[in-house]
């Protein structure tokens, strides 16, 4: 399958949108391991078990595994989802962007050493950094278009007046992505749920594409409002949220609280389509 095979399939099968983030931070792991970085894989592993049948993909950050020294964690986690939650489509929140031939690396890193199904990356650099991507025929790659961080204002929000009709840069990576850049129909978008005006912009250019759509939960994205703007018939969206499932409990209940907490998000975005 491929992954907007798989990602249909969970969504319908989960009749999810949610997407659960794993950011291991070990200093708010629950008390009786908390600060214990080689605990990272048991951790990550009981929500990945408390809440597979709630989820349409499971997003881990590269970053907080190897800022522990613990990729060999990240691999054995990957392998844990693909026996445990096999229906489960896994997008390596990488956000890699570099030249040709090291964004190869970057893409056999995430599709051959862990098996992601697809991948985050920033297309600042321009399609040749992320084609090679696409050589792996039915793996995703969702560039970053609008992000939710205040910063994102200083580029996405400029004006590119070289380019007809002046868009904004956001705009612009838009109709690239939907358009020229998409030839295998592997390209997603990712839109940050704090600003579900410009999700339903990116929407309007980009209307089949599927949108990652982080910020709902401890970044204050409305779970309503980011429904509204970016779900679409032909037009699929993953809604993210990282924090505040992975720690709605510091104790030795984390793993039902976030099952509590996927289960609580997941209805209100439910009840948003409905």
């Amino acid at each position: 399958m491929t992954f907007l095979d798989m990602l249909r399939d969970a969504t319908t099968r989960n009749n999810s949108l949610l997407c659960v983030g794993l950011d291991p931070e070990p200093t708010r792991f629950p008390e009786s391991v908390r600060g214990e970085a080689h605990k990272i894989y048991d951790f990550c592993a009981a929500i990945v078990d408390a809440t597979a049948d709630l989820v349409c993909a499971f997003k881990p950050q590269i970053a907080y595994f190897a800022a522990h020294r613990a990729e060999d964690q990240l691999e054995r986690l990957m392998q844990h989802m693909r026996c445990n939650a096999p229906h489960v489509p896994v997008i390596l929140d990488a956000k890699r962007g570099d030249i040709g031939s090291t964004a190869e690396q970057y893409a056999k890193e995430a599709f051959e050493r862990y098996g992601a199904d697809a991948v985050t990356l920033s297309p600042f650099m321009g399609f040749d950094s992320i084609e090679p991507y696409l050589a792996y025929h039915g793996k995703g790659a969702f560039l970053l278009c609008r992000t939710s961080n205040p910063g994102g204002d200083d580029l996405q929000a400029q004006r590119l007046a070289s380019v007809e009709g002046q868009p904004l840069l956001y705009e612009h990576v838009a109709r690239q992505a939907q358009g020229p850049w998409n030839k295998n129909g592997q390209l997603g978008l990712v839109v940050g749920a704090t600003y579900p005006q410009e999700i339903e912009r990116v929407r309007a250019l980009a209307p089949t594409l599927p949108l990652l759509i982080p910020g709902v939960g401890a970044q204050g994205g409305d779970a309503a409002a980011t429904v509204r703007a970016g779900l679409r018939a032909h037009g699929p969206i993953i809604v993210n949220s990282s924090r505040a499932v992975l720690y709605a409990s510091g104790g030795a209940d984390f793993a039902a609280a976030a099952r509590n907490a996927a289960q609580a998000t997941r209805a209100a975005l439910n009840a948003a389509r409905a």
